[in-house]
């Protein structure tokens, strides 16, 4: 594409963008319970409009030119990355259900599945990637270090004789089966001649040998006309890739890349640019700017001097210098901010705990009512709530709308917005000059010497008693960052994750969900579900520092199913879509390390430090429910799966908005555990079933493909693969093929086409995901507080059409 094509994609993103900006308002109108459908459907559309509003963006970003352009889009891509997760939020409170049946959306809009994909942006890695290979090289040498000790192997130890009896073996076995070869051939023409002598030759006239000739030639001819239409066919309706498209996709990725190469370029002359005009700015306005700041600043001393009866302190530079007097402020707030600090932040303290305070009371007060009170009662309303991310939305939309008038502008550096304010240039210059100027005057009037500047008194830490100078182990503050990170790789609880993208998750969405729901059943969600949640929750929030900072705040996620159904491959896929370090802290992986209560206390702080130091990351538990165990097993109880359930909830609670780091645990058998402990822990539970018949089949044809098979070219039945992997998830399934397509079997395929039958006996080896299984992990996850809240209220949506159709009767 070229720059006109993507100048006209910015254009049209723009009209649609201020199409939503319009329907936003409307949104925050409270609406009746009742008309909860309603409600739901024009919060779905919004929800889908700003999923292609994203996508547009992000194509943009990654391919747009012009500096300036770029910096005004990158804010409009947070800012919509933002509201999506606002309105997934909404959606959830909404529809009291982690998964949401779209396609009744999606008929109505017009829209394909495809455009439920969540996009993923792509200046995630490639930002970043300095920072990520940096890593990964630090990490392959202190493995390399580790691997002449801890993976030094024995190799079997095989004499001279034993070795020439095994070759000879070998040897004479290939020379027996090529013997058996030769002689089974020759049986074959003895009695292939056998039988022509005993029927006799056939012999034919010529007109009868050209007939002959003229079927077997037409034969050949039309198997090779259909085999040519069919193929025609299948790559007309796309069910075959195009012979050139394949190199159509290699020139537009070099096209990509070149664009790239032009980015980097094109920032080099914008910084360039704004350096000169700095420069020019220093030189020609200069020294009349630097005086008028002098004045300001010497008339602020005096209105201070007048208002206190002595000279403030001047501002630090931790606190911005003089643009703090800049600010729109008067001599005594000022002067408030800089000398007491410590009291402002008590007073914050206070009011946060407040907050926090009317907050629980509140929840405890929603909790109480049920949901058939929230449908009878005629006063409670539906409203989406205050968005973060309009207001930088907006003003985004409103400067495309001030700097680009209608017309395409050129690819070039607009000199306009180069100048930035005056004193954030010269105020270092200034601070200093300042500074000394008010020592001077505080000697002259006050005769009094330089106050230094108070900082915020930090509390007095108990040393614990007990301790002596050489026991413990040394604290994590009085180490580098460099020690820590080799110290958690040394003891194997910083890994590296496995490289898997988030779309090798394959999955189909439900195209049934809305039909399902109206019948007040509710469907479960499939591995497309699942693959946007985690793309929402983890993906998006991880990768960005501005939509981490400002998106409603998610610090854990749990995944609920059955073993095989891919939830350690969500993991290693949020780590690679976002570059984050990924941390083991499963049970089983901390056994003998870190002993004893400030063992593990030390453990948590040094994990969530190095986790904080190096964002993203990801803490992974396997086995999440071993935890929280009711009651711990004989054979586990050396290990102590418990010991960091108090530490780990403690370090979770002081994560804020910024602090890119999520806690991602695993389990197949939540029963086991306490509910409680599982709900404060993590915030968000997300249940993976075996995955339906749409997924397997998708799942079929993208696991062959990725052994080089066409399957539109073999006999092989998808469909009854499909229908027959009923209850396998897709780890048996992967496991199946893997076993059926040797090398042998590979070679063989040009003359033995590949069978349905083939799957079967290794599938019937496996050992599938029976549905007591299944309905039990389901009873667990209907008893979440998200899900009680949703199996009341289609307990009372029945009730109530019932109620009204009892009504009608007998009104008729």
């Amino acid at each position: 594409m070229s720059e006109g094509s993507y100048q006209r994609l910015w254009d049209s993103s723009h009209v649609t963008l201020q199409e939503l900006l319009d329907q936003e308002q409307p949104m925050l109108q409270p609406v009746p319970t009742r008309e909860w459908q309603s409600f739901q459907y024009r919060l779905s559309s919004l929800y889908l409009y700003y999923l292609g509003l994203l996508r547009g963006f992000d194509t943009l970003y990654d391919q747009m030119v012009q500096p300036q352009k770029r910096r005004l889009l990158r804010r409009l891509l947070d800012s919509v990355a933002g509201r999506v997760l606002e309105l997934k939020d909404e959606m959830v409170r909404v529809d009291m259900c982690e998964w949401h049946c779209l396609d009744h959306v999606l008929r109505d809009l017009g829209l394909t599945p495809a455009d439920l994909e969540v996009p993923i942006p792509k200046y995630f890695r490639q930002e970043q990637s300095s920072i990520l290979q940096e890593r990964e090289l630090m990490l392959a040498e202190i493995l390399s270090r580790m691997e002449p000790v801890s993976f030094q192997e024995v190799e079997p130890v095989m004499s001279r004789t034993e070795a020439i009896i095994l070759l000879q073996t070998a040897e004479r076995a290939r020379q027996g089966r090529l013997r058996a070869t030769f002689i089974r051939e020759i049986r074959r023409e003895e009695e292939r001649d056998r039988k022509m002598r005993e029927s006799g030759w056939h012999r034919l006239n010529p007109n009868q040998a050209a007939i002959t000739i003229q079927k077997v030639w037409k034969g050949y001819l039309q198997r090779k006309h259909t085999q040519y239409d069919r193929q025609t066919e299948m790559e007309f309706i796309g069910m075959i890739p195009l012979p050139g498209l394949v190199e159509h996709a290699s020139v537009a990725n070099l096209r990509q890349d070149v664009r790239r190469f032009r980015q980097i370029e094109k920032e080099e002359e914008f910084q360039l640019a704004i350096s000169k005009t700095h420069d020019a700015l220093r030189e020609t306005e200069g020294p009349d700017i630097k005086e008028k700041m002098k004045e300001q600043i010497r008339q602020w001393f005096i209105e201070c001097h007048a208002l206190t009866g002595r000279f403030p302190n001047y501002p630090d530079e931790s606190l911005g210098g003089s643009n703090q007097i800049f600010s729109d402020k008067t001599p005594e707030q000022v002067k408030m901010e800089l000398e007491n600090p410590v009291q402002e932040s008590t007073k914050k303290e206070d009011k946060n705990k407040e907050k926090e305070k009317e907050k629980k009371k509140a929840k405890e007060d929603k909790t109480k009512k049920s949901v058939r009170q929230l449908l009878n009662e005629a006063d409670t309303m539906l409203k989406a709530l205050p968005s973060k991310f309009i207001p930088l939305i907006n003003a985004g939309h409103e400067e495309y709308k001030s700097k680009v008038p209608g017309s395409h502008p050129p690819s070039s550096i607009d000199s306009q917005p180069l100048v930035t304010p005056p004193h954030t240039l010269l105020s270092l210059q200034v601070d200093e000059l300042m500074r000394q100027e008010l020592k001077n005057l505080r000697l002259a009037v006050d005769r009094e010497e330089e106050r230094p500047f108070k900082a915020p008194k930090k509390k007095n830490v108990k040393k614990k008693a007990g301790k002596k100078k050489g026991g413990g182990p040394v604290p994590s503050s009085a180490r580098s960052l460099a020690s820590l990170f080799e110290e958690l790789v040394v003891f194997g609880l910083l890994k590296k994750c496995k490289a898997v993208l988030l779309k090798d998750f394959v999955g189909d969405c439900l195209y049934l969900g809305s039909t399902l729901s109206l019948a007040h059943k509710l469907p479960m969600p499939s591995l497309f579900d699942v693959r946007q949640n985690m793309a929402l929750y983890g993906v998006l929030r991880l990768g960005s520092p501005d939509i981490h900072s400002m998106a409603p705040l998610i610090r854990s996620i749990l995944l609920v199913g059955p073993s095989g159904v891919g939830k350690k491959m969500l993991v290693n896929a949020v780590c690679t879509e976002t570059g984050a370090n990924l941390f083991d802290l499963s049970p089983a992986n901390l056994q003998g390390k870190y002993p004893g209560k400030a063992g593990v206390q030390m453990l948590v702080h040094i994990v969530f430090k190095v986790a904080r130091l190096l964002q993203p990351s990801v803490i992974w538990i396997g086995n999440a429910e071993k935890n929280f165990y009711k009651k711990v097993p004989k054979e586990e109880k050396e290990m102590d799966p418990k010991r960091i359930k108090k530490d780990l909830t403690k370090a979770l609670r002081l994560l804020n908005p910024g602090d890119r780091v999520m806690l991602i645990g695993t389990t197949n058998q939540p029963q086991l555990a306490e509910m409680k402990g599982l709900r404060r822990t993590y915030e968000r539970i997300l249940f993976m079933p075996r995955p339906d018949y749409a997924s397997r089949y998708v799942l079929w044809k993208h696991m062959l493909h990725m052994e080089k098979i066409q399957v539109t070219q073999t006999h092989l039945d998808i469909s009854a693969l499909a229908r027959v992997s009923d209850g396998y998830t897709p780890g048996h399934i992967l496991q199946a093929i893997r076993l059926v397509l040797t090398e042998r079997r590979l070679l063989q395929l040009s003359r033995r086409p590949l069978m349905a039958s083939e799957f079967l006996a290794h599938l019937a080896k496996l050992e599938p995901v029976y549905r007591e299984e299944e309905a039990s992990l389901k009873v667990w996850y209907f008893k979440i507080p998200l899900g009680m809240k949703k199996i009341e209220f289609n307990k009372d949506l029945e009730a109530e059409e019932t109620r009204l159709a009892k009504e009608k009767k007998k009104r008729k």
